[in-house]
């Protein structure tokens, strides 16, 4: 069993100092969430709203006191004093930025650490956030499907065109070689399921999905793909309720391999350096890692 950590509202600094315990522990991964902005009285719900999977930390997703950090340069601070744990978004607003921007980044971002470092990527769903960024919120779909296109193409290490409805270049080459970025797409929607089991490295659920649902997206994704051909590992990861190992345990019955706990649940947001790094080895042992 895999356990990593998913992480949101944190300062760089704290998230440098969790990584490094969480790697000298033997975590699997670190997982940072990101928004841009903080629109303030926002009417936006997110998409699991009203559903199993509700929760995302211990706190509202934004408001005033939530600490933002950018994701890139976060987690390459986090990769220069670490050794073997992965680093992640979970997720990326990829419609956000321009996508060659984004590509040359990450491609950086996985030369820093040495091949650990997964794109975890997501449309997004706070619309004011869109607003204050100046990108259309309607056309986040149709942007994220052009940036996932042109992101395997500059990563491929081969020159390329692109002509599309939001992004257009001329003939470009991101490298000589080809950068081994794993892309991980987010979402529950069987649009999301469908879009990942054909174009992704692999998966990232939204929210905190029910056991169950997390066990039927899964096969919803293993079914997608004997469809269309797919091929070779494609790990999925889930975040759990609670750092509970009975519970734990029912995730590898059913063959889900990679969990993620919230880090707020072992990692203190108060407390000296010491605390915080014996809550995290306890939560380390009880959870078997």
């Amino acid at each position: 069993m895999k356990v990593g950590l998913s992480v949101y509202n944190i300062s760089a600094a704290d998230l440098v100092d969790l990584a490094v315990a969480a790697d000298e522990l033997g975590f699997e991964s670190l997982w940072l969430g990101e928004h841009i902005v903080l629109p303030l009285d926002y009417g936006s719900e997110h998409p699991t709203t009203g559903a199993t999977a509700h929760r995302h930390h211990s706190g509202p997703i934004v408001d005033p006191s939530t600490i933002l950090v950018d994701p890139l340069v976060a987690l390459s601070a986090a990769a220069a004093a670490t050794k073997r744990i992965k680093l992640a978004t979970g997720i990326y607003l990829l419609p956000l930025r321009p996508p060659l921007i984004t590509a040359r980044m990450t491609a950086t971002l996985h030369d820093v650490s040495r091949g650990r470092f997964l794109l975890g990527v997501g449309s997004g769903w706070l619309e004011e956030e869109f607003d204050a960024i100046g990108v259309p919120f309607a056309e986040r779909g149709s942007r994220y499907e052009e940036a996932i296109e042109i992101l395997r193409l500059a990563w491929s290490g081969e020159p390329f065109r692109f002509e599309g409805r939001h992004f257009r270049n001329g003939l470009v080459q991101l490298s000589e070689a080809p950068v081994a970025v794993s892309l991980i797409l987010g979402g529950n929607t069987e649009r999301a399921l469908r879009r990942a089991a054909l174009k992704a490295d692999g998966w990232f659920a939204s929210g905190t999905p029910a056991f169950e649902d997390a066990v039927r997206w899964r096969d919803r994704l293993v079914q997608l793909r004997n469809e269309n051909g797919g091929s070779g590992e494609f790990p999925v990861w889930v975040r759990v309720p609670k750092p509970d190992p009975d519970d734990i345990a029912r995730y590898r019955q059913a063959g889900l391999d990679r969990v993620l706990v919230w880090a707020d649940q072992v990692w203190p947001a108060t407390g000296d350096l010491a605390s915080k790094r014996a809550s995290l080895a306890d939560a380390a042992a009880l959870l078997g890692v």
